[in-house]
């Protein structure tokens, strides 16, 4: 879907070193935290491409404390905290590492993001059928990446107040809107 820039995640489980304290094994919620983040970069996540990092909290207690992390596991995408103190959602890392790539790359192509059953959808895909312009479509409801990928990259442009609606379409990279503006370029 994208270009070819990576995604921190950064994971800060209880273990390390700091002053008296010790902890060399990490805690059962750092460890299962950390399993969830590979799963899903294998899973939901495949083919974006992510940097896991991972460091100790007692020797690196002050990083993601000015980033408002205080409570391990604490894990970061793109340095900003999306989950402390417990076991990791995984659908809060999928939709944050998406929208973290879709903020770090363009759409290079013809997209229409959409749902079954939407006329307009169909009508866009239809307008692009006729002109013989090749796309690709994604299902908002049955895709949950392509839904987290389109509102990522739709509401920086329509405003955060601004209800997203399907279709949403791109041309060549250029954001159209949707089935009622790409009827005015045909």
């Amino acid at each position: 879907m994208m270009a070819n820039k990576s995604v921190n995640i950064t994971l800060y489980r209880w273990a390390g070193a700091w002053g008296p304290f010790k902890a060399s094994i990490p805690c059962g919620e750092c460890a299962l935290t950390h399993d969830v983040i590979v799963d899903s970069i294998a899973n939901e996540l495949a083919g974006i491409p992510v940097k896991l990092h991972v460091f100790d909290w007692l020797s690196h207690w002050w990083v993601p404390l000015f980033k408002g992390g205080w409570h391990a596991p604490i894990v970061m995408v793109g340095g900003r905290v999306i989950s402390q103190g417990g076991a990791l959602n995984r659908g809060v890392l999928t939709q944050s590492v998406i929208e973290a790539y879709a903020g770090l790359s363009e759409v290079e192509n013809n997209l229409i993001f959409g749902k079954l059953n939407c006329p307009h959808c169909q009508r866009a895909k239809d307008y692009l059928d006729g002109a013989k312009i090749n796309y690709k479509y994604y299902d908002v409801v049955t895709e949950p990446r392509a839904l987290y990928e389109m509102i990522a990259r739709v509401k920086p442009l329509i405003g955060a107040k601004t209800p997203v609606t399907v279709p949403q379409i791109w041309l060549d990279g250029e954001y159209i809107g949707g089935a009622d503006a790409l009827s005015k370029r045909f």
